[in-house]
């Protein structure tokens, strides 16, 4: 029986399947090989007397995340808000490097749209431009999220951004079912307060899935496969002159 791992909590990883979600565990090869079993592998299982399930194989992978661990990503949506938390840049840039070097699509997707002052959110996406999509949204007023809802569509997604952007809220707006625990923005640090606590998978009702990731709280960039010498690659207006600067290695 094939399947889509769609959650995995406890050693445990539930698999949708045409006979419905299966509780699974993953082979002891897979330990013993050091093999990671993630939400979004394609697999195949084998169902035991009981009604659960035992993981046999994964698919080949058309993309692969550590941290978080998750698989088959066509698109990594890159949330960040107006304000509460501001937007910080040098993190938005590591997402982008992350989602190029994965051979992933990158769609930035600002949030909380109704707190922006007069001009601030078009500055914003100006920033971007010529690198890649921006779409403006406030998932309190519903400002934008058809259009982030025609942009997922038929697309594999992952939502990524650290605590307090408003990843859950959209969520909660993409998909009323999913029904995401949402938090405040901490008085302390000024950021949010960490609400998801494992990568799930959702069914998108115009078609297509999304991934709802932990907060960057608990959510390491990983980078570690990325060359100095690539990381031009991965900044458009960069790589835009590759070839007209004086000298040889830069």
């Amino acid at each position: 029986m094939n399947g889509l791992i769609t959650k995995g909590i406890g050693g445990f990883y539930y698999v949708k399947t045409e006979q419905g979600v299966i509780q699974t565990r993953g082979r002891g090869i897979f330990r013993k090989t050091g093999m990671v079993l993630k939400v979004g592998d394609l697999v195949e299982l084998s169902v035991l007397d009981d009604g659960d399930g035992v993981i046999e194989k994964i698919q080949p992978r058309t993309s692969d995340f550590d941290r978080p661990p998750i698989a088959n990503v066509d698109t990594m949506g890159i949330v960040f808000s107006v304000r509460k938390p501001k937007p910080n840049y040098e993190i938005i840039d590591k997402f982008l490097i992350m989602a190029g070097a994965r051979n992933t699509e990158a769609l930035l997707i600002l949030n909380k749209t109704d707190l922006a002052k007069p001009g601030e959110a078009e500055a914003v996406r100006d920033r971007f431009r010529g690198c890649c999509p921006v779409i403006c949204v406030s998932a309190q007023t519903g400002e934008g999220i058809p259009e982030l809802k025609d942009a997922l569509k038929g697309r594999k997604t992952a939502l990524a951004g650290f605590s307090g952007v408003g990843k859950s809220t959209i969520t909660n707006a993409l998909i009323p079912d999913a029904a995401m625990d949402t938090g405040g923005i901490s008085t302390r640090t000024a950021r949010g307060k960490h609400t998801t606590r494992h990568v799930e998978i959702f069914d998108l009702p115009e078609g297509g899935i999304l991934y709802d990731t932990p907060g960057f709280l608990s959510l390491e960039l990983d980078l570690s496969d990325v060359m100095p010498d690539d990381l031009s690659g991965y900044y458009p207006e960069i790589a835009a002159l590759e070839g007209e600067c004086r000298f040889d290695n830069c």
